[in-house]
């Protein structure tokens, strides 16, 4: 078959007038149809819901561990290659001139924001903690937990989570997103990144069911981060305020104070949503950027420096060696006492992780191919996977490290340890500091952590709108903007609130298995066209929308 020119067009259609002008009428009534039935469901029946919620979490637990280790250590795998290999290397997110709209500090602050901020100031304590306490090494024996000889082993299972493999996740799908539309002038939507192995087919009702997959995914995704985010948040304003109204006997927000934390962050995250992409999330990225790195300097200054750079420098070392194994390495039920704990502990937080990735990854996929346009695949690829990593292994060192540090010296007194997860960073500053101090780094804590959260919650509306408008990077109705909005808060408050974080991350768990399956025909489709667009250039034959690059 002779080589021809890829497929430069994909007609989307999309209703023309009306309260849904612009939009794919059956991907945005659907998905929010979706997402509706979800929050009446677990506000009317939340025992069924529950219920249900657990069964298939349960089983898709079982069944699928394999899946979910396997794919994103394909993705990573994949992303490295496309970075290593100079003929993909090379190849540039748009046409020949295009260079990058943003400063690398501002894509980066953007990409880092939206991508794991919120999650990062909960888990960069709370995660080095838990696994001081407890890890597969200390299940098998091999190390005593809450003892000095766990840290190195808690440091390798804290940067297995937040190293390459979430970023990989985000990178492949945001990589296939701007490889097709900057380059084969397709639309920015999840659907176009599969053009390659369906082609037009994608028009229909295939595409159409491929972004409402990826457009609950996302929902579901980004609720179970808001969902970590206004635990912490209510947590930080207790700490500060002394008010105890607003935690309940168990140390978690109370019913009014999520419903009052979601109306000031929603709130606030719509205001910026409507400003767009270029003014209020792009300021709010800079302003967390300024503030995340104010907070490390202050750990790095007034923590355990010493420890936490060893853990660092260590942490990093078995990282990398361990990599290709734990990468791979999957324990299901054999019936065992320790067989079973292992496949409990990487059920909840393993494969629990790969999962939030996966559910993730349409939203910081699609924002990062929308503030990526004009850089080379491999720009991109280690600009996306690389520095995010470090600057999260950094993280991890300076603040769970000092919490760690100050439980083994005795100082903390199990104050860090016995306190939730929302709160062990505020306790940390407890320890650390005189209270007046600790109040006011706290009190900063909050405002960073809120920035993070309009970033996110601001930024997920916006792409869904994109999705929802068949990748039409266009302003869009206020009316849609405040729908998602409001659909977000409802999302949080209702699941936290039938069932706590546990509620949020079942349902994300269960919603991130089928964009799993779409993200590996991304990968795939990626490959094919990059091939492709290898034996075009030899045959001079064009490879983008435009003109030869």
């Amino acid at each position: 078959m002779a080589l021809k020119p890829p497929l430069t067009q994909l007609d989307i259609q999309t209703a023309e007038g009306g309260f849904y002008d612009g939009f794919a009428r059956v991907v945005a009534v659907s998905a929010k149809i979706i997402i509706g039935a979800l929050i009446f469901w677990a506000i009317a029946f939340p025992d069924n819901a529950g219920w249900l919620l657990n069964a298939i979490n349960s089983a898709i637990l079982a069944t699928f561990n394999y899946w979910y280790v396997w794919s994103t250590a394909f993705f990573v795998v994949l992303c490295v290659l496309l970075a290593a290999i100079p003929a993909a290397g090379r190849m540039r997110l748009g046409e020949a001139d295009d260079r990058p709209e943003f400063t690398n500090f501002s894509w980066f602050s953007m990409m880092f924001g939206a991508g794991i901020g919120v999650g990062m100031l909960t888990y960069a304590t709370g995660e080095p903690v838990s696994h001081f306490i407890t890890n597969p090494e200390v299940i098998r024996g091999e190390v005593a937990g809450s003892s000095a000889e766990t840290v190195r082993s808690a440091y390798e299972w804290s940067f297995l989570h937040w190293g390459l493999t979430p970023w990989a996740c985000y990178a492949l799908t945001g990589l296939s997103l701007a490889f097709f539309s900057y380059r084969r002038g397709l639309p920015l939507t999840i659907r176009s990144g599969l053009t390659s192995l369906f082609g037009t087919r994608l028009e229909g009702m295939l595409g159409h069911v491929i972004d409402i997959v990826a457009v609950v995914a996302t929902v579901l995704g980004v609720a179970q981060t808001l969902g970590f985010g206004v635990e912490q948040f209510v947590a930080g304003v207790a700490r500060v305020t002394g008010e105890s109204w607003l935690l309940n006997e168990a140390g978690t927000a109370s019913n009014w104070a999520i419903v009052i934390a979601l109306i000031v962050i929603v709130g606030a995250s719509t205001l910026s949503a409507l400003s767009g992409v270029g003014k209020g999330i792009k300021w709010l990225s800079n302003i967390n950027m300024g503030l995340s790195i104010f907070l490390l300097l202050f750990f790095l200054i007034f923590g355990s420096t010493l420890f936490s750079l060893q853990a660092l420098a260590v942490g990093t070392w078995d990282y990398l060696i361990t990599l290709p194994s734990k990468l791979t390495t999957v324990w299901a039920s054999d019936g065992t006492e320790v067989g079973e704990a292992l496949a409990t502990w990487q059920g909840g937080w393993t494969i629990f992780y790969w999962a939030w990735w996966i559910a993730f990854a349409p939203f910081v996929g699609l924002f990062l191919a929308r503030i990526s346009k004009g850089r080379t695949i491999r720009e991109y690829i280690l600009g996306a996977m690389i520095v995010p990593s470090v600057v999260c292994f950094v993280w991890f060192a300076l603040v769970g490290g000092t919490a760690i540090h100050l439980e083994l010296t005795g100082q903390a007194q199990g104050a860090i340890v016995g306190t939730s997860l929302s709160d062990q960073l505020y306790a940390t500053l407890a320890v650390m500091l005189p209270p007046g101090l600790a109040n006011i780094m706290s009190g900063i804590v909050v405002i960073l952590l809120l920035t993070y959260l309009v970033t996110s919650a601001d930024s997920a509306v916006l792409i869904i709108n994109t999705i929802n408008a068949g990748g039409d990077e266009g302003p869009k109705g206020r009316p849609h903007i405040l729908f998602w909005g409001a659909a977000l808060a409802l999302v949080v408050g209702a699941l936290l609130i039938v069932g706590g974080l546990s509620a949020i991350q079942t349902a994300m768990i269960v919603g991130a298995l089928p964009f799993s399956f779409v993200m590996m025909l991304m990968g795939i489709s990626l490959v094919k066209a990059i091939y492709k667009d290898s034996l075009r250039r030899r045959a001079d034959i064009p490879r983008t929308a435009g003109t030869i690059d």
